[in-house]
């Protein structure tokens, strides 16, 4: 695949509004913003075309992408650099590219699968068409999902289900992938989808689109341990930002936007009792949130890209530092 490939194939979700949050952050000589889930490099060539003193630093664990990214940002020279990376390696990343105690001003997230990935039919994430049930996003390293299967026990899959897909028939799901699995291994895409339509009631697959949507959900996020990851790379995130410094965070469901809310509004709220007559410095928040509540794609964009209808976009400023007592950028 060609840069100009990958342009085609990548439209980023709310281009114009991460730029009108991460501008601002971005407007000194020797700014940096990174790309947490650089993908195939949408967000970041708009960020270096509009900010032209700033550079990019572009994490992604999946090789496939990093090369096409940086094939696509190539134009801009030492202006990016790529790197290949789980996202919740932030502050190595920083330390390691910027210094010890360096600091960044922007942070950008764009959660979920990539385009490419969900395209690349060879890749397992879509249930669509058959493949190898593969669904890593780093594909030279960890368990693939076909692993996962035949290796996890019943009550361990209907727990996946459950909590990473919202899958209200887990049971019968899971119950089904165990029977299949005594019989020969589950190895490609179309047969678990099968599985799964086999499972779901009738009158329950007539809404709601396809009824392995929630599965294969699950399976990716399983998978690539994707809740863990974010979890920990979003404290390390605000951790590595400046005062002044921004992070912006798109998730395309709800577990991810959860805990998304949850970590910022917990930096923009003060951690003081309320009957406090004087907060002390150290409880005051040392974020802003700059959104109210989550924002969504309006009509004409999710006409134009139908992958930001489920988009849920939040961001924050940082506004002071952390003291060392409530840092949280673990080793």
């Amino acid at each position: 695949m060609r840069a100009d490939d990958a342009a085609e194939l990548h439209r980023p979700v709310l281009a114009a509004r991460c730029l009108e949050l991460l501008a601002p952050a971005l407007a000194e000589p020797g700014s940096v913003m990174i790309d947490a889930t650089l993908g195939l490099g949408g967000h970041s060539e708009l960020v270096l075309e509009a900010c032209p003193l700033a550079r990019v630093i572009g994490i992604d664990r999946d090789l496939q992408a990093l090369e096409l990214a940086s094939r696509r940002l190539a134009q801009f020279g030492a202006r990016f650099t790529g790197v290949h990376a789980v996202y919740d390696e932030i502050g190595d990343v920083v330390r390691r590219l910027l210094g010890d105690r360096a600091r960044v001003q922007a942070v950008l997230f764009d959660l979920g699968v990539s385009s490419l990935q969900l395209d690349a039919v060879e890749r397992g994430f879509s249930y669509s068409q058959d493949a190898p049930l593969d669904m890593r996003m780093d594909q030279s390293a960890g368990q693939t999902a076909a692993e996962l299967l035949a290796k996890a026990d019943e009550f361990e899959l209907r727990r996946i289900l459950r909590e990473y897909g919202e899958e209200r028939f887990a049971a019968r799901i899971a119950g089904a992938i165990v029977r299949r699995r005594q019989v020969s291994p589950l190895t490609g895409t179309a047969e678990l989808a099968e599985i799964v339509k086999a499972s779901v009631p009738a009158a329950a697959r007539r809404t709601g689109g396809n009824p392995a949507k929630r599965t294969f959900q699950a399976l990716r996020i399983a998978v690539n341990s994707e809740l863990d990851v974010l979890e920990r790379a979003l404290p390390r995130a605000v951790d590595v930002l400046s005062v002044g410094g921004r992070i912006v965070v798109e998730s395309y469901q709800s577990l991810e936007d959860r805990a998304v809310k949850r970590v910022l509004t917990e930096g923009a709220t003060s951690s003081a009792p309320p009957d406090l007559p004087v907060v002390p410095a150290f409880d005051e928040p040392y974020l802003r949130l700059l959104t109210r509540g989550a924002e969504e794609a309006d009509e004409g964009e999710r006409a134009r890209n139908p992958r930001s209808a489920s988009v849920r976009l939040r961001a924050a400023e940082r506004i002071r530092e952390t003291p060392a007592n409530r840092r949280r950028n673990a080793a």
